[in-house]
């Protein structure tokens, strides 16, 4: 079953195109993976999909609805972290997560296991009474992705999840996305990491002035397959 889908999707900005009839689907239970270079349309694909930006034209749906009028029961199934996560300076770790538990629809009496576990998913224990404002740059990544996830969610969507983490966190992230998927959830994420996305991904889409120019098999010798293939979709445009 399709959670997550873009179809025949255009948007500009000050009349220049971002994204040019972007098509995609996530299945329940796979890691979809979008990479391109940088100015694709990767992150405005995830921002229409996710309900921050409507599009001129084309329609985003996360388990058969529009994202910007999701009712309670599925934006309850639904969690990303595409820009700056769900976090409160101010507030602990452990604040965050049972406040994001709680706007995700959680009941009071799961709150405290479900933002336990995500502490300890996203490996974040030793700075659970840490203020947000007072981490490195990975743990509020980590922390972000925590609590998009902290409620166990049916659909992700992920922007860039690894960016600033050190090899540590880039494994606790990988292993957070494949047993989201492993538990049934529809996932799509961003990267500009070709290695990476190989270990995590079920699909690779690559992504290129605005529209998705093909697919590679995550697998040897993917930098050249990708680059092959912004090579091929420039030529076909001129």
């Amino acid at each position: 079953m399709t959670a997550l889908e873009l179809t025949a999707v255009h948007h500009a900005f000050a009349g220049r195109p971002a994204l040019d009839g972007l098509d995609l689907a996530v299945a329940a239970g796979e890691v979809v993976a979008l990479v391109g270079l940088n100015g694709a349309g990767k992150t405005t694909a995830l921002r229409v999909l996710t309900g921050r930006l409507r599009p001129d034209t084309g329609r985003a749906r996360v388990h058969g609805q529009d994202p910007a009028r999701l009712d309670p029961a599925t934006a309850r199934r639904f969690g990303h972290c595409v820009g700056a996560g769900l976090v409160t300076p101010d507030l602990t770790v452990t604040e965050n997560l049972r406040t994001a538990a709680l706007l995700h629809g959680l009941p009071r009496t799961a709150v405290d296991a479900a933002s336990a576990a995500a502490l300890d998913r996203l490996d974040l224990g030793p700075w659970a009474d840490a203020r947000a404002r007072t981490l490195s740059a990975g743990n509020a990544q980590r922390l972000g992705i925590a609590c998009a996830v902290v409620h166990s969610p049916a659909a992700v969507v992920l922007d860039e999840p690894t960016a600033t983490l050190d090899p540590r966190g880039v494994v606790v992230v990988r292993t957070l996305v494949r047993s989201l998927a492993d538990a049934g959830a529809a996932v799509l994420v961003s990267s500009h990491h070709l290695d990476e996305v190989a270990r995590v991904a079920d699909r690779v889409l690559v992504v290129h002035a605005g529209r998705v120019v093909g697919g590679l098999a995550p697998g040897p010798e993917m930098e050249r397959r990708f680059f092959a293939a912004v090579l091929a979709a420039d030529g076909g445009a001129r």
